[in-house]
């Protein structure tokens, strides 16, 4: 079955389908392509990935809100497709591929996860009526850390996924707040870290840019052995998965790391984005642990994902498509997911990007999270004089508290559903 689609975006501004043939490499989410030679291998990554889009004809919002997101929503799907990747990432493995052919059970549970279903735990009812905890009333545009903020408040009802989101404010990254955020006791006992400390205490202070004394220590692997752990699979299915999702569930099930999703909202410019940061925003793309960026240009958010050359790849939401049931199979006995998966490979110049963005990170693992303190220090903080962001062991003493910062607890917050009417009128949002 195909979908009435009506596109909003302008076609002027974008380019589709294909990757221009140039012997620089095409970067998607850590892999390096060939534009040449590997064309096909894009065009089934792109395929394989999560296609938020508009959708028209679902549940009306608080039982009679909206029943489409269409001229509002862009930035809530960009949204879901980033948390959809990490996702994938968490349950399928990061080199995992979409075969359209034979559904994987545990690819078709993800999507249901994000269907247009007041039900669904993060579902456009959900992130939009949680939005209002961050005075957003249903109906609004959201922007980068509004969205990140919704998801981190939905995610610890998905208790199948058992992902933590930590939101880094002030472009700074600090590393005991997130050691302690994942790790349900300290990889590092009283008495080796007083000596780990100790060991970094002389390190030349023009050497590392992290902020702190002890931040230098980030520079070590202190992961822990791993024990195997049996993945659980579809028979089908098996021989569609990757060697990396055995071996990455097989290390976070030996340690007390809980997997993390780490967004960091950045802004990097006043009305575009300064020049100094674009090869950082590349460069943010390569890291292996990168899940993508969401941001766009005023009011128009895309999903990126990927760059070649000074072009940015990304997936646009801005098409309206027909609410589809996944719950429920077709009278050919099948679901129909195809609408959830995008036919064509979305480019925009660099310097176009609204410099309001928001990267996200996923660490599986407390060495991943490692490695990717090292490569941060390495690839972005040392080479440039401006750093997108920063690395600090501690929190800053001009700080305030981090209790205090994080005083809205989870149990703070409901699922909404049905009968808790937030959206009140049609004429309280705006058609963008």
């Amino acid at each position: 079955m195909t979908n009435t689609a009506c596109a909003t975006y302008e076609s002027a501004l974008l380019e589709y389908d294909e990757i221009p043939p140039t012997s620089e490499p095409v970067c998607i989410l850590g892999n390096e392509y060939s534009a040449i030679y590997d064309l096909d291998d894009i065009r089934k990554v792109f395929y394989s990935k999560m296609w938020m889009t508009y959708r028209k004809g679902f549940p009306s919002i608080g039982g009679i809100g909206p029943t489409t997101d269409t001229g509002w929503g862009c930035m809530l799907r960009c949204g879901q497709m980033l948390l959809a990747q990490t996702l994938v990432h968490r349950h399928l493995g990061r080199g995992w591929q979409h075969n359209p052919k034979l559904l994987d059970p545990t690819y078709l549970k993800i999507l249901q996860l994000f269907q247009d279903k007041k039900s669904s735990t993060y579902s456009i009812h959900q992130i939009a009526q949680m939005g209002v905890t961050e005075g957003k009333p249903v109906g609004s545009w959201f922007g980068p850390n509004t969205v990140a903020q919704v998801l981190r408040k939905l995610a610890p009802y998905d208790q199948w996924t058992d992902l933590q989101i930590h939101i880094a404010m002030d472009n700074s990254i600090i590393i005991s707040d997130i050691r302690e955020l994942c790790s349900m006791v300290s990889s590092l006992s009283p008495e080796r870290d007083s000596g780990f400390r100790e060991s970094v205490s002389g390190a030349s202070s023009t050497s590392v840019r992290y902020r702190g004394p002890q931040a230098a220590s980030l520079l070590t692997n202190i992961g822990g052995a791993s024990s195997a752990k049996n993945a659980v699979q579809s028979e089908e299915c098996e021989s569609e998965r990757r060697d990396d999702r055995v071996n990455v569930t097989a290390a976070a099930a030996s340690s007390s790391w809980k997997p993390l999703l780490l967004v960091v909202p950045l802004r990097l410019g006043l009305t575009e984005i300064n020049p100094c940061y674009v090869r950082s925003v590349k460069e943010c793309l390569r890291l292996k642990q990168t899940v993508g960026i969401v941001g766009g240009k005023p009011n128009h958010a895309y999903y990126f994902i990927g760059y070649v050359g000074n072009q940015l790849l990304f997936f646009d939401p801005h098409t309206t498509q027909q609410v589809v049931d996944l719950d429920n199979e077709d009278a050919g006995g099948s679901i129909d997911e195809s609408s959830y998966h995008c036919p064509f490979i979305y480019r925009m110049n660099i310097e176009d990007l609204d410099p309001s963005i928001a990267v996200g990170f996923f660490f599986e693992s407390e060495p991943d999270f490692d490695d990717w303190c090292q490569q941060v220090q390495e690839r972005l903080v040392d080479p440039e004089k401006r750093a997108i962001f920063e690395l600090a062991y501690e929190r800053p003493a001009h700080w305030v508290d981090k209790a205090a910062a994080h005083s809205d607890t989870y149990s703070d917050y409901a699922v909404v559903h049905a009968d808790d009417r937030v959206y009140d009128s049609e004429e309280e949002f705006e058609l963008l």
